[in-house]
């Protein structure tokens, strides 16, 4: 559990660049948020975000292989992990409206060993010549300490993981331009 938490700090500070926010932090409970411009159309972007498996970072998986991730965007359908003897339900998808907007519910990394849960809010909108990619996590429940402990770590994370969704969407590639 300390490495999972640790593993999420580091993180946060890794993608410190990102343009996300903690909009509150209580003990049982947070929420964050964030949008960006991507520079790919809604469908484009909507079909990038139903291949986690292309765009999540492996590091942030319970396995270590972003490719085991998958995401059936119908309702009931699932973000799961699948590897080969082992297996995660990561979120459920409670509402959706294709190419506009997503919902889910569940526990993002350690919350599944917590009692706290959340829903994440994904929404494509046409901005430009673009799509402005929106998305907020609320998280309620219980861990000892507090939950505003964890939110600027899974605020970091998310902003990666968002970052390399739009830059998967605009370029094929969910790696930074140095890095390809």
């Amino acid at each position: 559990m300390k490495t999972v938490i640790l593993a999420l700090v580091v993180s946060a500070s890794l993608a410190a660049g990102a343009h996300a926010a903690v909009v509150d932090a209580q003990p049982n409970g947070f929420k964050v948020a964030a949008s960006a411009q991507v520079a790919a159309p809604r469908d484009k972007v909507w079909a990038a975000l139903s291949k986690p498996g292309q765009w999540w970072n492996g590091d942030h998986s319970w396995f270590g292989e972003a490719s085991n991730l998958t995401l059936d965007l119908r309702p009931g359908g699932c973000f799961c992990e699948v590897a080969p003897q082992d297996g995660a339900v990561h979120m459920l998808v409670s509402y959706v409206k294709p190419g506009e907007e997503l919902r889910l519910w569940g526990s993002l990394g350690p919350f599944q060993t917590l009692g706290a849960g959340g829903g994440m809010t994904i929404t494509l909108e046409p901005s430009g010549q673009g799509t402005k990619l929106s998305w907020a996590y609320t998280v309620g429940g219980y861990m000892p300490g507090g939950l505003d402990k964890l939110a600027p770590a899974v605020d970091g994370v998310l902003a990666e993981q968002f970052g390399r969704l739009g830059r998967y969407a605009e370029t094929g590639s969910a790696e930074p331009a140095k890095a390809r």
